[in-house]
Order: structure tokens, then C-alpha cells, then sequence
């Protein structure tokens, strides 16, 4: 028992170590071939990139598929990050990317995203709504279903930036960064998003939206101990 406690408290030190380093101070080890440090990286990123998946493929199942084909890329062409762009959007762009293509793989038909939107302007905040009592806390996941749902009826390219604008807390830049598109689409699609929701829902877009596709400790723990796998396979059988 002696020797167990000796030998796992030095890792307990490290998760925490790897836990508090910046993203610059992951990417190095991450570059050597460390595990260890990638796996921080995905825990940290784990609910936004499964989210941004979530959001274009609105199945649960197939987003987490396109996550982990996303963090294999990532893993993989990790050198290819040269810090032009927060470590946080290089990834979403890379989700973003795969589910696109999961997308088309599933449709069988090419994925057009419209650019003619006009108009930047903006809409008030989603508020939060008290949950000290056992009705408001009911209500509350009531309503996050129902949003759940209206969020998955948007179109594809209102989705993905009412996601990382409203749900991930992303900016402006870094939305448009990660999808590719001119800020000023971004600003117009999350303007036609909360338009869509509001008509919709009308009075329950007062519920936060913070919680919604929650994301759980199993399914984090899933999706790290797979990419680990499958980065250690590759490892051991390289292609050439």
C-alpha cells in the first residue's frame, strides 16, 4: 500500500501541473509525442469541440465519432501549429472540418453554406433564470430540452455560430476564424439565429442556454481514453 501511495501521488502532481499549464505550454510536449499533455488538452477542450460537432451533426453519436477523428488529426499535424490563431480555434476549425465531412459522407450531397446574409445587428443576451427552488431547477430543464430541440431545427450555418458565439462564449474573431467566414457573417447569421429562436420560442428565450448538450465526466473519459488508444496504435504500427 506503501509503495502504491509513492508511486501515484507523484501523477495526482502531474495531472494537476498539466491541468494549470497555459495551452503554449502543452503544445511543446504535445509535438514531442506526450500523451499525457494531449490528454490535458483535450479535457480542457472537450465540451466546446463536442459541442461545435454536436451542433452541425445533431446526433450525439456521430459528434462524438467527429471529435475523435478530429483529435487524431490533431495529434498528428500538432507541428503544423504555428500559434497565428489561439490553440482553441486551430482545434474548432479542425472539428468544425470533420464534421463538415461526416456531414456530406451521411447526405451524399455537397454542403453549401449561403454568404448573402446583410445586417450586424444584435439582439439582447439569453438571461439566466433563478434555480433555487425545485420548480425553477424542473422548469429550467424543461426549457433546456426545448431549446435543445429549436437549436437543432436552425439551419446549418445559423447553428454552428449560435453554438460558439452564444453557447461557447466565443468572439466574434475567433468564431470567424474557426468557420472560415467574414466577421460580418458571423454577426449577421448569429442575428438570424436568435431572430429564428425568438419567434420560436418566444418568452422561454429567457432560459440560460449554458447547460445545453451537456457534457458529462463518462463521456469526456471516453473520448480521452479512445484517442489515446488509437494515437498509441498508430504509434506503434506508423504508416508510411
Amino acid at each position: 500500500m506503501v509503495a502504491q501511495q509513492k508511486m501515484t501521488t507523484p501523477m495526482g502532481a502531474l495531472r494537476i501541473s498539466l491541468d494549470a499549464a497555459d495551452d503554449a505550454a502543452l503544445v511543446d510536449p504535445v509535438r514531442r509525442g506526450d500523451t499525457t499533455a494531449f490528454a490535458a488538452l483535450m479535457r480542457r477542450y472537450n465540451r466546446r469541440l463536442y459541442r461545435t460537432a454536436r451542433a452541425i451533426l445533431k446526433d450525439d453519436g456521430a459528434a462524438e465519432d467527429a471529435l475523435q477523428e478530429a483529435y487524431v488529426a490533431a495529434f498528428n499535424h500538432i507541428g503544423e501549429y504555428r500559434g497565428d490563431a489561439a490553440l482553441g480555434t486551430w482545434l474548432t476549425r479542425i472539428v468544425v472540418n470533420q464534421a463538415l465531412q461526416a456531414l456530406r459522407r451521411t447526405r451524399r450531397e455537397r454542403v453549401v453554406i449561403p454568404i448573402d446574409e446583410s445586417g450586424s445587428e444584435r439582439v439582447e443576451e439569453i438571461a439566466d433564470v433563478p434555480s433555487s427552488t425545485p420548480e425553477n431547477q424542473a422548469l429550467r430543464g424543461e426549457m433546456r430540452r426545448l431549446i435543445e430541440r429549436k437549436i437543432d431545427e436552425l439551419p446549418e450555418s445559423y447553428r454552428a455560430v449560435f453554438m460558439l458565439r452564444e453557447v461557447e462564449d466565443m468572439t466574434v474573431d475567433e468564431t470567424a476564424a474557426a468557420l472560415d467566414i467574414p466577421a460580418a457573417t458571423v454577426r449577421s447569421r448569429l442575428f438570424r439565429a436568435k431572430a429564428r429562436l425568438r419567434e420560436s420560442l418566444a418568452q422561454e428565450m429567457d432560459v440560460a442556454t449554458q447547460d445545453v448538450f451537456g457534457f458529462d465526466g463518462a463521456r469526456c473519459d471516453r473520448i480521452v481514453a479512445t484517442v489515446l488508444a488509437r494515437i498509441d496504435i498508430r504509434s506503434a504500427h506508423p504508416t508510411n
